[in-house]
């Protein structure tokens, strides 16, 4: 997800965060999964990728809190680097990897769906890469290769196997894009009602006291919540502002926090994967 008049993101809030958690300890990452208690009550928390200016923040977060999340990868223009997913940023995303986060496809290009078109095609327009903002006629084949170059580009940085899950920049789709996705593999998640943590809204109508009250009001067992890596467009980050006190508040009301991998919706197609490599 995007929006339009994209600003760097920075504030008094961004400021204080960083100086407290410059504060907090460097350890080594511990890996998730096995050690963590059985999850009675989850929620599954997902990150799409973005400017990136607050990932260290956020790593630190969950890091410190034992939080596993499934990260959605596309190469998005960066406040600093190559991409979100170029060689600047490839040590962050070897670091998750050791931490046994799960990673996902958000399509290389940051690809948008806005229409399907006739012979199986579909108007695409991605906001990163060299076509960013043209409108491009694609087969199947193209959107599938989309896919494949953001997971294949994920695995070789953090050194595990993508899940076959895909999520479209936006949430925008169409059923004839979940099907042609479906024919290489590949389901698409989206997100709850309750689990959009308004990120990407603006901070003079959404503030981040809103934000989280309204979250962790509304959130329910067994939710897929959305947040990004950084949205240029708000100036009062919502990473890591509300991050923290949302993890700790949704563990003190009894929620647990899961990757996708164990949704009930796609635990199947996840371990019927891992024995059936994904198609070039």
């Amino acid at each position: 997800m995007r929006r339009a008049n994209k600003r760097i993101a920075n504030g008094t809030t961004a400021g204080l965060a960083v100086a407290f958690l410059s504060l907090m300890p460097l350890q080594a990452a511990p890996a998730l999964g096995s050690t963590l208690p059985a999850c009675q009550k989850p929620v599954y928390l997902t990150f799409d990728t973005g400017h990136m200016g607050v990932a260290p923040l956020i790593a630190k977060v969950l890091r410190q809190h034992q939080v596993p999340v499934t990260f959605f990868g596309a190469n998005e223009k960066t406040q600093e680097g190559d991409g979100s997913l170029g060689n600047h940023w490839a040590a962050w995303w070897k670091d998750r990897g050791a931490e046994n986060h799960d990673f996902a496809s958000h399509t290389f290009d940051h690809a948008y769906w806005r229409a399907d078109l006739e012979g199986k095609r579909f108007k695409i327009r991605p906001s990163a890469g060299d076509n960013a903002g043209k409108d491009l006629n694609w087969s199947t084949a193209d959107y599938c290769a989309n896919l494949n170059k953001a997971s294949q580009r994920l695995e070789a940085m953090t050194g595990r196997p993508t899940l076959p899950l895909f999520r479209a920049p936006g949430g925008k789709t169409s059923p004839a894009l979940i099907q042609a996705a479906a024919s290489c593999g590949y389901a698409h998640v989206g997100w709850s009602p309750a689990g959009f943590l308004g990120d990407e809204l603006s901070s003079q109508t959404h503030s981040n006291a809103s934000l989280l009250k309204n979250a962790l009001k509304n959130i329910r067992s067994g939710d897929i919540l959305v947040a990004h890596l950084g949205i240029w467009s708000r100036q009062d980050p919502w990473a890591p502002a509300v991050l923290e006190p949302l993890i700790v508040g949704l563990k003190e009301k009894g929620f647990c926090f899961a990757s996708l991998r164990h949704h009930p919706q796609y635990s199947k197609l996840v371990s019927e994967a891992s024995k059936t490599p994904k198609q070039p």
